[in-house]
This record gives C-alpha cells, sequence and structure tokens, in this order.
C-alpha cells in the first residue's frame, strides 16, 4: 500500500477503491501464521497429512484471513478508525506459492460510519469476500499537527475551571 494519510470521513465517497495489497503465500508465513493463531491442525502445517485428507497441500486458516482483513482495511483507514464488524466467507484456500490480492470498495456511508466490500482473490478464484463496518475519525491525527481549534479551547476552559476550583478550595481553609 502508499503512504499516504489515512481518509477522514468527509473525503470518503460511496464507491472509492481501496487501494490493492498483494500478500504473497510463503509456506512459512501460512505455518508461522496458524501457529501464532494456536490453530495446531495439521492441515495447516504438515503437507503429507493436508494432502491424506484430500488437500493438495497446507493451506492457510481462517483466523490468518481475518487478520489480513483487519490488517488490509486499517493500512487504509488508519489507526484512529475502530472496526464495528467484520462479516467474511472462505472460498478457494490460499496455497503456498499463490499470491492473495486483497481489494475493496466503498458500498455504504451514514455520517462517520462505512462500510467496505472487501475480497481477496488467488489463482484459484475468490478466497475470502465479505464486508467490513468501521468508524473513521471525523478528522485525521496527525503526529506533530496542532488539534483543532474546539479542541484547543475547551482544554483552554478546562484549565481555567481548574484554577478557579482550586481557589476555592483554598478559600474554604
Amino acid at each position: 500500500m502508499t503512504t499516504t494519510s489515512p481518509p477522514r470521513s468527509a473525503e470518503v465517497q460511496v464507491g472509492d477503491q481501496l487501494p490493492p495489497l498483494e500478500v504473497p503465500l510463503t509456506r512459512t508465513l501460512i505455518v508461522s501464521t496458524a501457529i501464532a493463531s494456536r490453530d495446531y491442525q495439521d492441515v495447516h502445517h504438515d503437507p503429507g497429512l493436508a494432502q491424506e485428507r484430500g488437500s493438495p497441500d497446507i493451506f492457510m486458516n481462517i483466523l490468518t484471513t481475518n487478520g489480513f482483513v483487519g490488517r488490509y482495511i486499517t493500512d487504509w483507514a488508519g489507526p484512529d478508525a475502530v472496526l464495528k464488524a467484520v462479516k467474511i466467507r472462505l472460498g478457494a484456500p490460499n496455497y503456498p506459492g499463490d499470491t492473495m490480492t486483497m481489494t475493496g470498495q466503498v458500498t455504504k456511508k451514514e455520517g462517520n460510519v462505512v462500510e467496505v466490500a472487501i475480497r481477496g482473490s488467488n489463482r484459484l478464484g475468490d478466497h475470502v469476500s465479505g464486508t467490513v463496518t468501521l468508524e473513521l475519525p471525523e478528522v485525521a491525527i496527525v503526529w506533530g499537527e496542532s488539534p483543532p481549534k474546539a479542541a484547543k479551547d475547551t482544554k483552554k476552559k478546562g484549565k481555567k475551571d481548574d484554577k478557579k476550583k482550586d481557589e476555592k478550595k483554598k478559600g474554604k481553609r
């Protein structure tokens, strides 16, 4: 993905396309993410046993797929976005040696809440499809930027109120 700043909710429109994300499917990725998600099913790490069970090779588990869906959305939306719902359906398996390409499109927007239709496909077809509902911040928060004016005013007012309270307490003693 490119290193552009996350979108503000006002900038996002229905129909917007998210930039694609290509995920090389290595044997190490499939095995290590299955182990990291505590999925010790042999079809995710043992090629011989996966073949005995009818699969040509080991394949990615659903927890890893769900993690890539979340990563894809948060890479685009930024760290201040809040994922509200993730609804996915698996299709073709992700096997080692292939590439999964994640794509997405904004399908709904109500205020700061956005729905994105996602798809992750490989040479066999769609590995994952579904929707992610998320809440975007009204403004993008970037380190080093000053906070919006309203936030500054509130901060100043809060300090004045605290100072008045301290003065009242001192006067009552």
